[in-house]
Protein backbone atom coordinates (compact mmCIF):
# COMPACT_ATOMS: atom_id res chain seq x y z
CA UNK A 1 0.00 0.00 0.00
CA UNK A 2 2.91 2.40 1.04
CA UNK A 3 4.18 2.07 -3.01
CA UNK A 4 1.05 2.63 -4.34
CA UNK A 5 0.65 5.43 -2.24
CA UNK A 6 3.76 6.93 -3.43
CA UNK A 7 3.18 6.25 -6.77
CA UNK A 8 -0.03 8.38 -6.54
CA UNK A 9 1.98 11.25 -5.35
CA UNK A 10 4.23 10.72 -8.09
CA UNK A 11 2.21 10.32 -10.66
CA UNK A 12 0.12 13.18 -8.90
CA UNK A 13 3.28 15.47 -9.13
CA UNK A 14 3.59 14.84 -13.05
CA UNK A 15 0.05 15.47 -13.72
CA UNK A 16 0.10 18.57 -11.54
CA UNK A 17 3.29 20.06 -14.18
CA UNK A 18 0.99 19.71 -17.15
CA UNK A 19 -2.19 21.21 -14.79
CA UNK A 20 0.31 24.54 -14.21
CA UNK A 21 0.97 25.02 -18.13
CA UNK A 22 -2.63 24.85 -19.09
CA UNK A 23 -3.78 27.12 -15.96
CA UNK A 24 -0.63 30.09 -15.76
CA UNK A 25 -1.85 31.63 -19.49
CA UNK A 26 -5.36 31.59 -17.90
CA UNK A 27 -3.78 33.44 -14.57
CA UNK A 28 -2.01 35.84 -16.41
CA UNK A 29 -4.59 37.00 -18.37
CA UNK A 30 -7.05 37.11 -15.37
CA UNK A 31 -4.49 38.93 -13.51
CA UNK A 32 -3.99 41.90 -15.96
CA UNK A 33 -7.50 42.67 -17.13
CA UNK A 34 -9.92 40.75 -14.61
CA UNK A 35 -11.34 39.34 -17.92
CA UNK A 36 -11.93 35.31 -17.66
CA UNK A 37 -11.18 33.97 -20.67
CA UNK A 38 -12.93 30.99 -21.45
CA UNK A 39 -12.46 29.83 -24.78
CA UNK A 40 -8.46 29.21 -22.96
CA UNK A 41 -9.25 25.16 -22.49
CA UNK A 42 -10.28 25.01 -25.98
CA UNK A 43 -6.88 27.06 -27.04
CA UNK A 44 -4.99 24.67 -25.50
CA UNK A 45 -6.81 21.99 -27.10
CA UNK A 46 -6.53 23.49 -30.62
CA UNK A 47 -2.87 23.44 -29.99
CA UNK A 48 -3.07 19.47 -29.05
CA UNK A 49 -4.76 18.97 -31.94
CA UNK A 50 -2.07 20.46 -33.99
CA UNK A 51 0.64 18.38 -32.52
CA UNK A 52 -1.48 15.67 -33.37
CA UNK A 53 -1.88 16.79 -37.40
CA UNK A 54 2.09 17.01 -37.09
CA UNK A 55 2.13 13.38 -36.30
CA UNK A 56 -0.31 11.63 -38.14
CA UNK A 57 0.37 13.94 -41.21
CA UNK A 58 3.71 14.45 -41.03
CA UNK A 59 5.11 11.63 -39.70
CA UNK A 60 7.21 13.70 -36.97
CA UNK A 61 6.86 14.09 -33.42
CA UNK A 62 4.75 15.98 -31.13
CA UNK A 63 7.71 17.80 -30.10
CA UNK A 64 8.06 18.59 -33.33
CA UNK A 65 4.31 20.91 -33.17
CA UNK A 66 5.41 23.14 -30.31
CA UNK A 67 6.30 26.39 -32.85
CA UNK A 68 3.28 25.65 -34.91
CA UNK A 69 1.18 25.28 -31.76
CA UNK A 70 2.02 28.17 -30.13
CA UNK A 71 1.45 30.43 -33.41
CA UNK A 72 -1.94 28.84 -33.90
CA UNK A 73 -2.80 29.60 -29.46
CA UNK A 74 -1.15 33.10 -30.05
CA UNK A 75 -3.18 33.83 -32.65
CA UNK A 76 -6.56 32.75 -31.22
CA UNK A 77 -5.47 34.39 -27.82
CA UNK A 78 -5.21 37.72 -30.05
CA UNK A 79 -8.34 37.29 -31.48
CA UNK A 80 -10.07 36.92 -28.35
CA UNK A 81 -7.84 40.07 -26.87
CA UNK A 82 -8.77 41.65 -29.78
CA UNK A 83 -12.95 41.11 -29.90
CA UNK A 84 -12.85 41.67 -25.62
CA UNK A 85 -11.12 44.89 -26.25
CA UNK A 86 -13.94 46.49 -27.98
CA UNK A 87 -16.42 45.71 -25.19
CA UNK A 88 -16.67 48.93 -23.25
CA UNK A 89 -20.12 48.11 -20.87
CA UNK A 90 -20.37 45.30 -18.45
CA UNK A 91 -16.63 44.11 -19.48
CA UNK A 92 -16.57 41.25 -16.89
CA UNK A 93 -19.84 40.06 -17.60
CA UNK A 94 -20.02 40.57 -20.90
CA UNK A 95 -16.58 38.87 -21.84
CA UNK A 96 -17.53 35.87 -20.35
CA UNK A 97 -20.44 35.15 -22.79
CA UNK A 98 -17.82 36.35 -25.62
CA UNK A 99 -15.39 34.11 -24.79
CA UNK A 100 -17.66 30.90 -23.75
CA UNK A 101 -19.03 31.32 -27.62
CA UNK A 102 -15.75 31.58 -29.08
CA UNK A 103 -14.74 28.44 -26.81
CA UNK A 104 -18.22 27.14 -28.55
CA UNK A 105 -16.98 27.80 -32.15
CA UNK A 106 -13.44 26.39 -31.86
CA UNK A 107 -15.06 22.84 -30.13
CA UNK A 108 -17.29 22.92 -33.02
CA UNK A 109 -14.13 23.79 -35.32
CA UNK A 110 -12.20 21.04 -34.02
CA UNK A 111 -15.34 18.58 -34.13
CA UNK A 112 -16.47 19.29 -37.94
CA UNK A 113 -12.31 19.02 -39.11
CA UNK A 114 -10.75 15.88 -36.76
CA UNK A 115 -14.40 14.30 -36.08
CA UNK A 116 -14.96 13.22 -32.58
CA UNK A 117 -12.76 10.62 -32.08
CA UNK A 118 -10.19 10.04 -29.56
CA UNK A 119 -6.48 10.19 -30.37
CA UNK A 120 -3.04 9.88 -28.67
CA UNK A 121 0.27 9.75 -29.35
CA UNK A 122 1.70 7.00 -30.84
CA UNK A 123 4.88 8.03 -30.37
CA UNK A 124 7.23 5.18 -28.87
CA UNK A 125 9.94 7.48 -27.35
CA UNK A 126 7.43 9.69 -25.52
CA UNK A 127 5.21 6.30 -24.37
CA UNK A 128 8.38 4.44 -22.81
CA UNK A 129 8.57 3.90 -19.28
CA UNK A 130 10.89 6.01 -17.07
CA UNK A 131 12.18 4.64 -13.51
CA UNK A 132 12.98 6.40 -10.68
CA UNK A 133 13.45 4.22 -8.07
CA UNK A 134 10.06 2.46 -7.05
CA UNK A 135 8.28 5.18 -9.38
CA UNK A 136 7.20 4.82 -13.03
CA UNK A 137 5.95 7.70 -15.68
CA UNK A 138 5.77 7.62 -19.21
CA UNK A 139 8.90 9.89 -20.55
CA UNK A 140 6.32 12.51 -22.02
CA UNK A 141 4.79 13.05 -18.29
CA UNK A 142 8.56 13.72 -16.95
CA UNK A 143 9.10 16.22 -19.87
CA UNK A 144 5.80 18.18 -19.19
CA UNK A 145 6.86 18.25 -15.93
CA UNK A 146 10.04 19.30 -16.34
CA UNK A 147 8.99 21.60 -19.13
CA UNK A 148 6.65 23.82 -16.59
CA UNK A 149 8.97 24.16 -14.38
CA UNK A 150 11.32 26.14 -16.49
CA UNK A 151 8.01 27.92 -18.34
CA UNK A 152 6.75 29.21 -14.88
CA UNK A 153 9.92 29.79 -13.71
CA UNK A 154 10.80 31.99 -16.97
CA UNK A 155 7.85 33.88 -16.22
CA UNK A 156 7.91 34.65 -12.82
CA UNK A 157 11.18 36.14 -13.76
CA UNK A 158 10.11 37.82 -17.06
CA UNK A 159 6.93 39.96 -14.58
CA UNK A 160 9.46 40.21 -11.84
CA UNK A 161 12.73 41.82 -14.05
CA UNK A 162 11.37 42.56 -17.33
CA UNK A 163 9.82 46.43 -18.17
CA UNK A 164 6.70 44.48 -19.93
CA UNK A 165 6.66 42.45 -16.93
CA UNK A 166 6.54 45.09 -15.07
CA UNK A 167 4.19 47.07 -17.07
CA UNK A 168 1.62 43.83 -16.54
CA UNK A 169 1.95 44.25 -13.03
CA UNK A 170 1.10 47.58 -13.00
CA UNK A 171 -1.71 47.55 -15.17
CA UNK A 172 -2.96 44.57 -12.74
CA UNK A 173 -2.60 46.57 -9.81
CA UNK A 174 -4.03 49.96 -11.22
CA UNK A 175 -5.10 50.62 -14.76
CA UNK A 176 -5.02 54.32 -14.60
CA UNK A 177 -1.92 55.09 -12.31
CA UNK A 178 0.07 52.94 -15.08
CA UNK A 179 -1.33 55.35 -17.74
CA UNK A 180 0.02 58.23 -15.33
CA UNK A 181 3.67 56.27 -15.47
CA UNK A 182 3.76 56.07 -19.32
CA UNK A 183 2.39 52.95 -19.77
CA UNK A 184 -0.26 51.49 -22.59
CA UNK A 185 -2.25 49.43 -21.10
CA UNK A 186 -3.93 48.11 -24.27
CA UNK A 187 -0.66 46.97 -25.78
CA UNK A 188 0.67 45.62 -22.31
CA UNK A 189 -3.05 43.52 -22.22
CA UNK A 190 -2.23 42.55 -25.87
CA UNK A 191 1.37 40.89 -24.71
CA UNK A 192 -0.26 39.30 -21.82
CA UNK A 193 -2.63 37.39 -24.03
CA UNK A 194 0.13 36.75 -26.69
CA UNK A 195 2.40 35.27 -23.54
CA UNK A 196 -0.83 33.33 -22.28
CA UNK A 197 -1.02 32.03 -26.12
CA UNK A 198 2.40 30.74 -26.06
CA UNK A 199 1.88 28.86 -22.62
CA UNK A 200 -1.10 27.81 -23.77
CA UNK A 201 0.17 26.10 -27.04
CA UNK A 202 2.95 24.42 -24.75
CA UNK A 203 0.15 23.22 -22.75
CA UNK A 204 -1.61 21.20 -25.59
CA UNK A 205 1.30 19.48 -27.28
CA UNK A 206 2.13 18.27 -23.32
CA UNK A 207 -1.56 17.08 -22.95
CA UNK A 208 -1.49 15.25 -26.47
CA UNK A 209 2.11 13.86 -25.61
CA UNK A 210 0.88 12.26 -22.02
CA UNK A 211 -3.05 11.58 -22.65
CA UNK A 212 -5.92 11.49 -24.65
CA UNK A 213 -7.77 13.97 -26.62
CA UNK A 214 -11.25 15.21 -27.78
CA UNK A 215 -13.92 18.00 -29.07
CA UNK A 216 -15.33 18.11 -25.93
CA UNK A 217 -12.12 18.24 -23.72
CA UNK A 218 -11.91 21.75 -24.08
CA UNK A 219 -14.81 22.85 -21.61
CA UNK A 220 -13.20 21.05 -18.55
CA UNK A 221 -9.72 22.07 -19.37
CA UNK A 222 -10.51 25.91 -18.87
CA UNK A 223 -12.92 24.62 -15.56
CA UNK A 224 -9.72 23.05 -14.38
CA UNK A 225 -7.80 25.84 -15.11
CA UNK A 226 -10.02 28.18 -13.61
CA UNK A 227 -10.06 26.47 -10.65
CA UNK A 228 -6.31 26.68 -9.94
CA UNK A 229 -6.08 30.44 -10.50
CA UNK A 230 -8.29 30.93 -7.88
CA UNK A 231 -6.75 28.20 -5.60
CA UNK A 232 -3.70 29.78 -5.99
CA UNK A 233 -4.82 33.44 -5.44
CA UNK A 234 -4.91 36.10 -8.29
CA UNK A 235 -1.58 37.24 -9.66
CA UNK A 236 0.34 34.52 -7.71
CA UNK A 237 2.94 32.45 -10.11
CA UNK A 238 4.35 30.25 -7.45
CA UNK A 239 0.77 30.05 -6.24
CA UNK A 240 -0.25 28.60 -9.78
CA UNK A 241 2.30 26.04 -9.59
CA UNK A 242 1.64 25.00 -5.99
CA UNK A 243 -1.93 24.32 -6.81
CA UNK A 244 -1.62 22.78 -9.46
CA UNK A 245 0.24 20.43 -7.76
CA UNK A 246 -1.86 19.90 -5.20
CA UNK A 247 -4.81 19.23 -7.43
CA UNK A 248 -2.79 16.50 -9.62
CA UNK A 249 -2.25 14.96 -5.88
CA UNK A 250 -5.68 14.56 -5.13
CA UNK A 251 -7.05 13.58 -7.78
CA UNK A 252 -4.31 10.80 -8.15
CA UNK A 253 -4.95 9.81 -4.63
CA UNK A 254 -8.49 9.54 -5.40
CA UNK A 255 -8.25 7.16 -8.11
CA UNK A 256 -5.79 5.25 -6.47
CA UNK A 257 -7.29 5.05 -2.88
CA UNK A 258 -11.11 5.43 -4.27
CA UNK A 259 -12.60 5.62 -7.58
CA UNK A 260 -11.55 7.28 -10.90
CA UNK A 261 -15.34 8.42 -10.90
CA UNK A 262 -14.90 10.90 -8.53
CA UNK A 263 -12.14 11.90 -9.63
CA UNK A 264 -13.60 15.03 -10.94
CA UNK A 265 -15.51 15.11 -7.68
CA UNK A 266 -12.34 15.41 -5.39
CA UNK A 267 -10.93 18.30 -7.53
CA UNK A 268 -14.33 20.47 -6.83
CA UNK A 269 -13.98 19.43 -2.91
CA UNK A 270 -10.79 20.42 -3.02
CA UNK A 271 -11.44 23.84 -4.30
CA UNK A 272 -14.34 24.45 -1.95
CA UNK A 273 -12.09 23.27 1.16
CA UNK A 274 -9.42 25.97 0.29
CA UNK A 275 -12.14 28.83 -0.23
CA UNK A 276 -13.66 28.32 2.54
CA UNK A 277 -10.17 27.80 4.78
CA UNK A 278 -8.47 30.70 2.46
CA UNK A 279 -10.62 32.79 0.74
CA UNK A 280 -7.95 34.91 -0.99
CA UNK A 281 -6.19 31.44 -2.25
CA UNK A 282 -3.17 29.97 -1.07
CA UNK A 283 -0.96 33.17 -1.89
CA UNK A 284 -3.04 35.69 -2.47
CA UNK A 285 -3.88 36.12 1.76
CA UNK A 286 0.12 36.35 2.13
CA UNK A 287 0.41 38.28 -0.63
CA UNK A 288 -2.63 41.12 0.62
CA UNK A 289 -0.41 41.31 4.51
CA UNK A 290 2.83 42.00 2.61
Amino acid sequence: MAELILQALYSGLLNGGVYALMAIGLALSFGTMRVINLAHGELVLLAAYMAYVVESRLDLSPLAAIPLAMAVACAGSALVYLLVARIRKNRELNSLMLSFAIGIIITNAVLLIWSGDIHSTGSVSLQEAVQLGSLYSMRSELYGFLASLVLVTLLWQWLAKSWYGRAVRAVSSQRDAAKLMGINPAKTELISFLVAGLLAGCAGVALYSSSVIQPSLGHALTVKAFIITVLAGVGSVPGVLAASVLLGITEALTVTLWSSAVQELAGMLLFLLVLFVLPNGLFGAARRRA
